[in-house]
């Protein structure tokens, strides 16, 4: 199984301290790789800092806005200072408005674009360069189901996903001949904060009409949980992935593959 092994691999995880990005960020810790990770607060850093503590990690976390190209450059330098070279990015930050279309705002449209697509953009360029000189590298982006389908309330989400898709293999194909693999995850509909409100119980206790939706819809009969995506992510930051390449591995119990019950 060394294919799978990490070590001495130098991994940064956008958002890593919570969720998806820390589940994600466990994973790869677990499998030998030293983790960094970005936040936007000092306290949200000491915090995530502190999880990964608690699960015997030690991660290192940095106060730097993944929107902003200057800020991440900073932060690259400053890990290759400390740890060296990145070997593995998780494009992971994101956020989603659901807002119906015609009463989103521009201003919110192009903040979600610019933190789930601008922001793999500026990220991807900043490590780029160090993976070039040392030979090989691996980004993944994290995608979403989103990435393929549309729903109301997530233009924006929708369109970046759909971007990042695009742009995941259009690095694939700018950097392949560099031994630079860049593939995305997919996930489903995860149980996670940013979830939650989708899945609150109804006054009369019974289940939210999306929460019923999705697991009817869902071959696996249940949302996915973050921790299903440390298996995925393990393989695309290894040599167990080393020709696959622009490729969006889509993480979602096989919501995809089913056409759902007939009524």
């Amino acid at each position: 199984m060394n294919m799978f092994d990490l070590t001495g691999k130098v991994a940064l995880v956008t958002g890593g301290a919570h969720s998806i990005g820390f589940a994600i960020g466990k994973g790869l810790a677990q499998a030998g790789a030293t983790v960094c990770f970005n936040c936007t607060s000092e306290g949200s850093r000491v915090r995530g800092e502190a999880n990964y503590a608690a699960e015997g990690i030690t991660a290192y976390g940095y106060v730097a806005n993944v929107t902003s190209e200057e800020e991440m450059n900073a932060l690259v330098a400053k890990i290759r200072e400390e740890h060296g070279i990145i070997d593995i990015l998780v494009n992971n930050a994101g956020i989603i408005k659901r807002i119906p279309m015609l009463e989103m705002s521009v201003a919110d449209f192009r903040e979600v674009v610019d933190v789930d697509l601008n922001a793999p953009f500026i990220c991807a360029k900043a490590v780029l360069p160090g993976m070039l000189e040392k030979g090989h590298g691996k980004i993944i982006n994290v995608c979403s189901m989103m990435s393929e389908l549309g729903r109301e309330t997530v233009a924006g989400y929708a369109a970046a996903k759909g971007g990042l898709k695009m742009l995941t293999k259009n690095i694939c194909s700018e950097f392949g001949g560099a031994n630079i693999q860049c593939n995305g995850i997919g996930p489903g509909y995860i149980a996670t904060q940013q979830t939650a409100p989708l899945r609150e119980k109804q006054p009369d206790g019974s289940r939210h009409p999306f929460d019923q939706f999705i697991i009817g819809k869902t071959p696996a009969g249940r949302w996915g949980e973050a921790e299903d995506l440390a298996g995925p992510a393990v393989f695309l930051a290894s040599d167990a992935s080393n020709f696959v390449n622009g490729h969006i591995l889509y993480v979602d119990g096989g919501i995809l593959a089913y056409i759902g019950k007939q009524p």
